[in-house]
């Protein structure tokens, strides 16, 4: 539910109508579409990229989509396109093209987490390469927030001529949006790795149960 909600946040709010007036509002738009609402899917639907309910031979073409590289490509492949001034402006002026934006965001952005989140209750248990994977993962978020935050100039020159809102310059708003995008990514790819982490080195630092020796005894040839 918490996934619905934040979905319908991004597309059927008040958030939505801002999207091509403020390029802040489209960053939250592409973060609850791509970052927040997929991962709350998943949480609340675990295994919904691998198939459930459809026959063995078909489930296998879906675990491709849970293959760490392929999501991690896909995922920086759709943040980084999509936010190509050409592209971009395409999006802005197109409907279509704005839906499908959209959609794609969503869509990798269930990609991206599937790796991630176990795809049942109690399933694969966590790894150090997850830790490394979302490390990685924030290298394109932060490339991309760091130029419009400080490029100094108005990458998207369509935001130039639309209503100013609460006194932001297009500059301003696009500085503000590289700042949110750079905050909110870091905090969400960080607490997972953290978590992770640290079930890591509790599970490291679990002692092994010790054999009774009775047990050895029953082991024992005769």
């Amino acid at each position: 539910m918490g996934g619905l909600v934040l979905l319908w946040v991004a597309a059927a709010s008040p958030l939505a109508m801002l999207d091509e007036e403020l390029l802040t509002a489209h960053m939250a738009q592409h973060l609850l579409l791509m970052t927040a609402g997929p991962a709350f899917l998943l949480l609340g639907f675990p295994g919904l990229l691998l198939g459930a309910g459809v026959r063995t031979p078909v489930r296998s073409w879906f675990r491709i989509f849970a293959n760490p590289l392929f999501s991690w490509c896909a995922a920086a492949a759709v943040l980084v396109g999509w936010h190509i001034p050409a592209v971009f402006a395409l999006g802005f002026h197109s409907m279509m093209w704005h839906h499908a934006q959209h959609a794609t965001f969503f869509i990798a952005g269930l990609l991206f987490w599937q790796p991630v989140i176990p795809s049942r209750p109690g399933g694969h248990q966590p790894q150090w390469s997850i830790v490394i994977y979302l490390f990685m993962a924030t290298l394109p978020c932060d490339a991309l927030s760091a130029f419009l935050a400080f490029c100094g100039r108005v990458v998207y020159p369509v935001y130039l001529d639309v209503p100013r809102h609460f006194a932001l310059s297009a500059l301003q708003d696009q500085e503000c949006a590289g700042a949110l995008m750079w905050t909110c990514v870091t905090f969400a790819y960080l607490i997972p790795a953290t978590l992770v982490t640290l079930a890591l080195l509790s599970s490291a630092g679990e002692p092994r149960t010790a054999v009774p020796a009775e047990a050895e005894t029953a082991k024992a040839p005769l």
